[in-house]
């Protein structure tokens, strides 16, 4: 247990943990320390130096992102020799960076821009001493600056630590020092899962979400095209905060109202196919509980994580649902089942998804998701390409008036729209997976042991007529690891995984986290936006995904049943093997279904 410190910062006393550091103190108390490369997220690595204090006793200013607390320790925060040194700090910064903030993808959330402009600097009055750089280009989500690269470290550290994928490190020594891919070889030739984190953890907008939003107006702007949006369930939740509405905010109507104001002739929902996930997903998983395998059923919803299954565990795939994601089902289905009804021809149908992930830009271009005769997905745009669609359309997001969605793909549960928050695909599929198994309904529907922010969650959930159904929960891809190397142990063993049923998402907090959500949040904020998500569950009038009657109807009407042959023609998919290196496709991994 933590013991306790007396402290004074700027001659205030306060009272503090021992395992503090400064700035944390500091934060905790409503002191702001200027900083740069510290993230409340992150480990530190004070690698900026503007965090930079006098500690009593001390003869040089001391780094408060890596400075622990102690007894007695007098700090000032701000002085004339502090302000100084860290002004001088940020003009050597950006002397050796690109200034173009007007067009910057991270223009008025960038915090060096906001830094330099709180402490004076004059950037017209700056030597520029930039070498630029190509652009890495290579991926299909990612665009890597490095003139815009202050080398905080901060996404070599999520991609590594947190998310332990090693595609970014530092080259070379001393102020030749820059963030890279091994041997230079660009992202898309890295391990780089698309993931998306270092976008969000950059302070810069040096990474940043390849943009399809002009290819998306030239589709809104082509009379010969009918162009339909889906929204994931995390979108909802996180676009308030953008146009300083309460953190956490539902805003799905006015969701819908935007869209349709851009132009897009028809506006559905990814929740729809949420649901439809849950029924495919869910009578794979009983199916194999009846068959008594010993091999889990790991969830398949997130592309990241499924390119990092595919690179550091392709011995496993074959626990991996075969189940399309959600984003992937409404894309296959908008040119196959929504066009025989609507009687379009499909050729003539663009299907865009907005997504708060960077990974499924990747996803949509796998060659092969085209099960409908065509690219299935056709453009994917992040929550921050979306909130710039709304600025240039003029759009007062706050004060448009509700609308809803278009009938035939849209109807959603609370089941589906939980699929944002981690936990939330376990909880969606237990509520569904329990009535297919017993035929009675799940009376107590808050499955509460899987929700929350824990790195891995476990629960045993009792079945009548099958027994203890064991499942685990894990966000982040350091967690999967944890989670994967304990199955794969299980497997080696004896054979027998400890787990029936495994939720893994690659971005922590899920995708209320995902790499393509607006600039500037944290872990709390993902919590935030995860509890506005169970509070639409909450709200809603249908809660269970086998209940929805648009997915009840296009069983009807054009799929059958669950996994019936033509959903698993259009709905299930295969994996590959991936290098560890280089991340390209070695052979494939696993058969469509199995």
């Amino acid at each position: 247990m933590a013991k306790k410190v007396n402290i004074w910062i700027d001659g205030n006393h306060i009272e503090v943990e021992d395992t503090m550091t400064i700035i944390e103190a500091a934060d905790k108390y409503g002191v702001h320390i200027p900083r740069l490369c510290y993230h409340p997220d992150l480990p530190p690595t004070a690698n900026c130096g503007v965090c930079v204090v006098e500690v009593s006793g001390n003869p040089l200013p001391k780094r408060a992102c890596c400075t622990p607390v102690a007894e007695g320790m007098k700090i000032n925060t701000n002085s004339k020799k502090l302000r100084s040194y860290r002004k001088t700090l940020v003009e050597m910064i950006l002397s050796n960076h690109e200034v173009v903030c007007p067009t910057c993808a991270a223009n008025n959330k960038c915090e060096l821009q906001t830094l330099a402009n709180n402490l004076g600097v004059d950037p017209d009055h700056l030597p520029t001493i930039l070498h630029k750089a190509v652009k890495d280009q290579t991926s299909p989500s990612i665009i890597r600056d490095v003139n815009k690269c202050i080398a905080c470290g901060r996404c070599v550290t999520v991609c590594n630590e947190v998310q332990t994928v090693y595609a970014l490190t530092f080259a070379d020594r001393g102020f030749d020092s820059h963030v890279d891919t091994a041997f230079a070889g660009g992202m898309a030739n890295s391990p780089c899962v698309n993931c998306g984190q270092c976008t969000v953890y950059c302070p810069t907008g040096a990474l940043r979400e390849k943009s399809e939003i002009d290819a998306v107006w030239e589709a809104i702007l082509d009379p010969d095209k009918h162009v339909i949006v889906q929204e994931a369930p995390a979108i909802r939740v996180s676009l308030a905060e953008e146009f300083g509405m309460e953190l956490g905010t539902v805003t799905v109507k006015k969701m819908y109202a935007a869209l349709r104001k851009l132009g897009f002739d028809a506006v559905m929902d990814t929740n729809f196919t949420a649901d439809l996930t849950i029924l495919e997903e869910g009578t794979e998983l009983v199916e194999k509980l009846k068959a008594g395998s010993k091999k889990p059923v790991i969830t398949s919803c997130s592309p990241g994580w499924i390119k990092f299954m595919e690179t550091y565990y392709p011995d496993l795939a074959d626990c991996v649902s075969t189940a399309k994601s959600p984003m992937s089902m409404f894309g296959v289905l908008a040119k196959t089942y929504y066009a025989q009804e609507q009687k379009l021809d499909p050729a003539k149908i663009v299907t865009v998804a907005i997504m708060p992930c960077t990974a499924k830009k990747f996803e949509a271009r796998r060659p092969e998701l085209r099960d409908s005769g065509y690219q299935d997905t056709d453009y994917v745009l992040t929550t921050r390409e979306f909130l710039r669609m709304v600025h240039e359309g003029g759009i007062d997001f706050k004060n448009i008036k509700d609308e809803d969605a278009d009938e035939t793909m849209s109807f959603y549960t609370g089941a589906g729209t939980i699929f944002g928050a981690t936990g939330g695909v376990m909880e969606a599929a237990i509520r569904s997976a329990y009535t297919l198994v017993t035929g009675e309904e799940l009376e107590d529907i808050d499955i509460k042991a899987v929700r929350g922010l824990v790195g891995v969650k476990k629960a045993t959930i009792p079945v009548p007529g099958f027994g203890d159904l064991n499942v685990a929960v894990a966000h982040g891809l350091g967690n999967a690891r944890v989670l994967m190397d304990e199955i794969r142990a299980g497997l080696a063993k004896d054979g027998v995984s400890p787990y029936h049923f495994v939720e893994i998402m690659a971005c922590p907090g899920g995708c209320v986290g995902g790499g393509g959500q607006p600039y500037g949040n944290d872990m709390a904020m993902r919590a935030r936006r995860g509890e506005g998500l169970y509070k639409e569950d909450k709200s809603l009038p249908v809660r269970k995904s086998h209940h929805n009657p648009e997915v009840k109807r296009i069983y009807e009407r054009f799929l059958e049943k669950p996994n019936s042959p033509l959903a698993l023609k259009l709905l299930h998919t295969y994996y590959f093997k991936r290098s560890v290196t280089s991340g390209q496709v070695t052979e494939q991994a696993t058969h469509k279904h199995h």
